[in-house]
């Protein structure tokens, strides 16, 4: 039986790769430019599941996907966790020297204050999804651009991996909620097997 995930961003997001670890081959993950577009998918049946970052143990609460949780009429059926690193990702021809500018979501660079501090000549740019700013550097092949994503996105995209690690500490980790609209008895025992935190109410 396959479930239909939604989640936010692009393939290779950190939220599609909690969706694969949760799931496996039982997942088809469902992507939506905006948190409120998971919770729309959700809603109205496109999905039967969403997943939404609720917080990470560096940046703190994921406030604007919270807020879009806490706006719907949807139940969290469980919650779940992902290990993240954060990798340097750019044109295989570029160099950490030749790179002027870096671009991720907001909630990943401020995972990573330490090393854009002691790379100030980086100008960070906040990107809409981790995983659609790798393949943005990509397209616009340019070796002055570098995007802050997972090592996968970097594989989907033809990039490569200049610095890994650039979480401010290692233990780095971010919480999911998974939404739905009324989880049965049955999805219930599902996300339990998992090893996810599964419940009726907020």
């Amino acid at each position: 039986m396959t479930i239909t995930v939604a989640y936010q961003g692009e393939p290779g997001a950190f939220s599609e790769l909690a969706i694969l670890a949760l799931f496996g081959r039982e997942a088809a993950p469902l992507p939506c430019e905006r948190f409120a577009d998971v919770v729309a998918a959700v809603e109205s049946g496109r999905a039967e599941l969403g997943l939404l970052p609720t917080d990470n143990s560096i940046a703190g609460p994921v406030i604007e996907s919270v807020a879009a949780i806490e706006r719907s009429a949807l139940v969290i059926a469980g919650t779940t966790a992902l290990p993240i690193e954060l990798s340097l990702l750019a044109l295989p021809e570029a160099t950490l020297e030749s790179l002027q500018s870096v671009e991720s979501h907001p909630v990943a660079l401020r995972q990573c204050r330490a090393f854009l501090g002691a790379h100030p000549r980086l100008v960070a740019r906040e990107s809409h999804d981790t995983a659609g700013a790798a393949r943005e550097v990509a397209a616009s092949g340019d070796l002055t651009r570098g995007a802050i994503a997972s090592s996968h996105a970097g594989e989907l995209h033809g990039l490569v991996a200049l610095a890994t690690g650039l979480e401010d500490r290692a233990d780095n980790v971010t919480r999911f909620a998974i939404i739905a609209r009324e989880p049965s008895p049955s999805l219930l025992s599902a996300l339990d097997d998992r090893g996810t935190t599964a419940n009726f109410g907020r």
